[in-house]
């Protein structure tokens, strides 16, 4: 089984690279399953009903999301609607939507950190929490885990060696070079990086960046320009035991 996750997917310019490029992956790779970090589709921030249904028409299966999933509050109608959309697991108990679902015998999980991230639970005991529910047989599990710390990544990817399938990290927009196989057989990366704008800071304007940075004074933000670099991360599983066989990074440009 090969599956394929994407960093934070950031506005149009993500958008455009995945109705590009994902229609022939799929075919190059033999793709069995398609995850997407949505949690700045919408202007480079948030996700949005429109923006999720354009990206599920790509060909995207299950969209993670993170600490910016909330800030458009058309997406809690829809998030509770069933669509195929997770966010961090690690939300106090009463929020709208679900931390992990089923989606063609994988079990798409999300976390999000505690460290310089703000006031979430344990994700590492929400995923102990999880996996006691789901029982000793075999299970495909993929985890994104959206996160600041690159302590705290590579913890949660020792933490769940040998438990899931693979710790995927998201959140930073810049790809690692640590892709490995763990000794349990989970596949690990700390930063899956972005599908996003190249011309930016982050997928954010350059200019209004640098002006923050330089005068201190608010500025609005918005999406940077140029090419667009599209990061995603192959996972090659074996459907008998659940572990990981190989992960290497894809990553292509889109004018």
């Amino acid at each position: 089984m090969r599956i394929l996750a994407t960093g934070d997917l950031v506005g149009r310019p993500g958008r455009y690279a995945l109705q590009v490029l994902l229609p022939q992956l799929r075919t190059e790779l033999g793709l069995d399953l398609v995850i997407a970090n949505g949690e700045n589709l919408a202007g480079g921030v948030g996700i949005t009903p429109d923006t999720a249904r354009e990206v599920l028409g790509y060909g995207v299966d299950v969209i993670t999301t993170g600490n910016h999933v909330w800030l458009h509050k058309d997406i809690i109608p829809y998030i509770d609607s069933g669509a195929p959309i997770v966010r961090p697991m690690n939300y106090p108990p009463g929020v709208p939507g679900r931390g992990y679902l089923e989606k063609n015998g994988v079990i798409v999980a999300n976390l999000i950190g505690q460290t310089f991230m703000g006031s979430f639970d344990c994700p590492f005991r929400a995923m102990d929490h999880m996996l006691s529910k789901l029982g000793s047989s075999p299970h495909i599990i993929f985890v994104d885990f959206h996160a600041e710390a690159t302590s705290e990544k590579v913890a949660m990817g020792r933490y769940l060696d040998g438990r899931v399938t693979a710790v995927l990290g998201t959140h930073t927009h810049v790809g690692t070079i640590d892709s490995m196989l763990l000794p349990g057989g989970t596949a690990y990366v700390t930063d899956i990086g972005m599908t996003g704008p190249m011309d930016s800071v982050i997928g954010d304007d350059v200019d209004a960046v640098l002006e923050r940075f330089l005068t201190k004074m608010p500025r609005r933000i918005t999406v940077g320009g140029g090419k667009t670099i599209f990061n995603a991360m192959l996972v090659d599983v074996d459907p008998a035991t659940g572990q990981a066989k190989g992960i290497r990074r894809i990553q292509r440009e889109v004018e």
